[in-house]
């Protein structure tokens, strides 16, 4: 494996002094405020503006709306939009769901898509999680049921974070009862202005949005349909699997462990742990950072983040759930009572108060893109190669 520094040409060099000077411009304290205040996870106005530039798919050829970037320049980006820690859920969930509108729509649908997609004015949320359905997706209890060129889809979905600013949900039904559980599902990719559809907000202990999204007899068109009727699991594996770090075909650019985004409020709030070492003073003058205990908690911190940044695929969502929860209590213990000081309030640590922000932030990372108990099971059969487990009252799946 190759670890040298990627040299930047200069036309890439120009490229990435274009993206801060945009990001510079769009990325105000404003959009930071909003995101505290609401934990909507997009920024409407700086996807748009990533969508004039062609950056919201920015592999796309300029003539379909994207930049036809290089993949050092997508990387390039990528880094950039970390950096500056812009909101950007919906660009992450609108890419996963427009490689199965790609492969499974219809023509029409996708030319009728494609350019607000590209521009920004189109994205989509994951309707994937029921209330009673954990982390088994394909247990879907959403119904769809034929009406002549229509479908009327009754049932409700949890965690679908991004609803309230996207435009369609990214929907797994259950199209036939009779049929096996994996059998009888059927995807749509459903307008979320329809008449029948409820998204009301549900708040987490880190301060983000996600919502639960009723459907009450919404009649969704047959052409929002994507792939064939009863095989919807085909078409969300897809999707599934590149949220997973699963299949062929990973840029060797990206990120070597999964959800590695995760890891970035920790980063930051060590850096914050850090500076709090270095300037505090005792009433004896002496100051933390002459405490080799002190040294050594920051170092562990450290060490770990790295460990969780190298650590491959699904091994690393594992490993980043761990370090997150552990070391931001770490960090928490070490600093004291400053560190609860929240954002907002007089005294708060860094920017934000981010020793705060990540200790709440870190109890969901366990939870979101997958629980670990499902990257753990992954795991175990694609990396370890075990049985699938086998528990008392599972169904047979045919």
């Amino acid at each position: 494996m190759d670890f040298s520094l990627v040299e930047l040409t200069r036309d890439q060099q120009i490229f990435q002094r274009t993206v801060r000077a945009l990001l510079d411009e769009v990325v105000t304290d404003e959009v930071h405020e909003h995101e505290r205040a609401t934990g909507d996870g997009i920024s409407v106005p700086v996807h748009l503006a990533l969508g004039r530039h062609g950056w919201v798919m920015p592999e796309w050829p300029v003539e379909d709306g994207g930049a036809g970037l290089d993949p050092v320049c997508r990387r390039i980006l990528e880094l950039e939009l970390a950096r500056y820690q812009v909101p950007r859920i919906g660009l992450g969930t609108t890419r996963l769901v427009w490689a199965a509108v790609e492969r499974f729509g219809s023509r029409e649908l996708r030319e009728r898509l494609g350019p607000g997609v590209a521009d920004g004015s189109v994205r989509f949320c994951l309707g994937y999680s029921e209330p009673d359905g954990g982390s088994d997706i394909a247990a879907a209890r959403v119904r769809a049921v034929r009406d002549g060129d229509h479908w009327i889809v009754n049932g409700s979905k949890l965690w679908t974070t991004g609803a309230q600013c996207c435009q369609y949900s990214f929907v797994i039904t259950r199209t036939d009862p009779d049929l096996p559980k994996h059998k009888g599902l059927t995807m749509f990719l459903v307008p979320l202005d329809l008449p029948g559809v409820e998204i009301q907000p549900i708040m987490t202990y880190g301060g983000e949005r996600t919502n639960a999204v009723f459907f009450g007899d919404v009649r969704v068109s047959d052409d929002q349909r994507l792939g064939e009727v009863n095989d919807g699991w085909t078409v969300l594996r897809g999707p599934l699997d590149k949220e997973h770090s699963l299949g062929p075909g990973r840029d060797v650019l990206e990120d070597l462990s999964s959800l590695r985004q995760y890891l970035r409020p920790l980063e930051t709030a060590l850096d914050v742990a850090v500076a709090w070492a270095r300037d505090s003073t005792k009433p004896d003058g002496s100051g933390p950072l002459a405490d080799a205990a002190v040294l050594e908690r920051l170092g562990r911190a450290a060490t770990e983040i790295e460990l969780a940044v190298c650590t491959p695929g699904p091994l690393g969502r594992v490993k980043i759930g761990d370090v997150m929860i552990e070391q931001s209590a770490q960090l928490m213990d070490l600093v004291g009572t400053e560190a609860l000081i929240s954002a907002g309030a007089d005294g708060a640590l860094g920017h934000e108060g981010d020793i705060d922000f990540t200790h709440r932030f870190a109890q969901g990372t366990t939870i979101y893109g997958g629980t670990v108990e499902v990257f753990r099971n992954i795991i175990a059969q694609h990396d370890l190669h075990l049985p699938r487990a086998s528990f008392p009252g599972a169904k047979v799946v045919i």
